[in-house]
């Protein structure tokens, strides 16, 4: 069967400073129309950060999460400006939320965080040969972190009481005990 869905028309609904959202109207594959409230995204990254100094740990941020109504503790990450290659956003956002660089950046995998109704395109990266960064970068002004290191067994307590919740931080975390794993 055909699954395709063929785009008729789309509308622009809000045009904001991370995202903009449409609504389209597309052609099913049984030919009645149906509307579809797309979000769409610039793409970003997120980083598996594991030190060579203490590889039986990972470095997190914790941050206020608005949407969620809690902190979150999650790998670093962020959202790809215009004109920038994954990487470079990459290494940008590691010296941004926890002042260091890698000499080893390694793409893990790329994926969409929630295509039922948004196209936002994150790439995840391991980043290894960790130092402190000697340029430091502007923060951003209405980001409030908190870094912090921890063991498989502590993220695993992150998870089960929920301070780790994201999609992106546990796929970096299942990575992690398969490189672990692996030995």
């Amino acid at each position: 069967m055909d699954f395709d869905e063929k785009l008729l028309a789309t509308r622009s609904i809000y045009q904001g400073r991370i995202i903009n959202v449409a609504e389209e109207t597309v052609k099913l594959p049984d030919g009645q129309q149906a509307k579809r409230e797309i979000v769409h995204h610039q793409g970003a990254v997120a980083l598996l950060c594991i030190s060579d100094e203490d590889p039986q740990r990972i470095i997190l941020v914790n941050q206020w999460r608005q949407p969620m109504r809690q902190a979150s503790l999650e790998i670093p990450a962020g959202k790809i400006e215009a004109g920038e290659q994954p990487e470079y956003t990459a290494s940008r956002e590691l010296n941004e939320e926890v002042r260091l660089q890698a000499t080893n950046l390694k793409k893990i995998a790329f994926f969409y965080t929630s295509p039922g109704f948004a196209d936002e395109q994150m790439t995840l990266y391991l980043a290894q040969g960790l130092q402190p960064v000697e340029k430091k970068l502007p923060q951003d002004a209405d980001e409030f972190l908190h870094v912090e290191k921890l063991s498989m067994e502590q993220a695993d307590q992150a998870v089960a009481s929920g301070r780790i919740c994201d999609g992106k931080t546990l796929m970096g975390l299942w990575y992690w005990k398969i490189l672990q794993a692996k030995g």
